[in-house]
């Protein structure tokens, strides 16, 4: 029986459509009921092991002392370190994801569907979790090339892709006048949490920051909106 939720399918790429080849997707787990406790006390750990002492000097046997359980386990569960990574990463993806699912299903105006989706984002991007995934993808992209490529095919384009047919939806209504919206996506994508994903992942930044997070999230809101509303 699988513990770890696998994405659903609405945040992986669509390959045929991007023509990229789909990515290996992390190992399955593959344990019993009842060490899924042991799992998530792993998960939790991991995150904060990884804040701390980096992907690198991270020992595996840290996480283990931390978190209890065995070193067996660990890697029944998930196969190794970047298998670890990885199930951090999917739950942070889907944790993400969700934001812009309310946002495609918002019934409100698009000044404040757009703002309470920067909120969501916002609160995500500054978790524990997120940061963790940020700081690996970050520091160890060059050596870590699938890992990285697995995020941004995983965790980024396809949010990027909902924001897409977002902005050409409500263009077609009539309610936002985006002339590029794939464009336009990643560059609203940008303007909420890319400053805040450098400042997390140098340590500038951390959970206690989003309420000051959220008034950026706000001013960028505001300003993309004042592009892209219909001219009168």
């Amino acid at each position: 029986m699988a513990l770890l939720p696998t994405m659903s399918n609405r945040h992986r790429p669509n390959t045929s459509e991007t023509g990229k080849p789909s990515l290996p997707p992390r190992p399955a787990v593959e344990l019993q009921r009842r060490g899924e406790l042991r799992v998530e006390k792993f998960l939790e750990a991991a995150t904060e092991v990884f804040n701390e002492k980096g992907y690198q000097a991270a020992r595996l046997s840290d996480i283990v002392k931390r978190a209890g359980g065995s070193m067996a386990t660990l890697y029944r569960a998930f196969g190794d370190k970047t298998g670890l990574v990885h199930a951090l990463m999917e739950r942070s993806i889907d944790s993400f994801g969700q934001s812009l699912d309310e946002l495609m299903q918002s019934p409100l105006p698009p000044d404040e569907a757009l703002e309470q989706a920067a909120y969501r984002m916002v609160e995500e991007i500054l978790t524990p979790a997120r940061i963790a995934c940020h700081r690996v993808v970050i520091s160890e992209g060059m050596r870590l090339p699938e890992l990285r490529d697995w995020f941004q095919a995983h965790g980024v384009e396809p949010m990027e892709a909902l924001l897409n047919e977002y902005f050409q939806r409500e263009t077609e209504a009539g309610r936002l006048y985006v002339e590029d919206p794939d464009r336009s996506a990643h560059l609203f994508y940008m303007m909420v949490i890319g400053g805040l994903i450098l400042r997390s992942v140098n340590g500038r930044m951390s959970p206690d920051d989003v309420p000051h997070a959220k008034q950026q999230a706000r001013l960028a809101v505001r300003l993309f909106l004042s592009g892209v509303l219909p001219r009168t």
